[in-house]
């Protein structure tokens, strides 16, 4: 399982997969904004979304845990 985390303090901007969604590695999970730039989150694997961290709209801290991959 791999555990996808924030890359900078933003806002959670969009939601591109939901939990059993299936994803490639380098597709987004999720789209944070920071200084008004899309910052995507992007899957390091290939395998199934099992978790999210967040929820639109919602601020996060570097670091901060986004999606987990299995």
């Amino acid at each position: 399982m791999a555990t996808h985390h924030a890359p900078t303090d933003a806002t959670v901007w969009k939601i591109v997969k939901n939990v059993g969604d299936v994803v490639a590695e380098g597709e987004e999970i999720v789209i944070l904004e920071s200084m008004k730039m899309e910052v995507p989150v992007l899957a390091e694997q290939d395998g199934t979304v099992t978790k999210l961290h967040v929820e639109p709209n919602q601020a996060i801290a570097e670091d901060e845990p986004v999606a987990d991959v299995e």
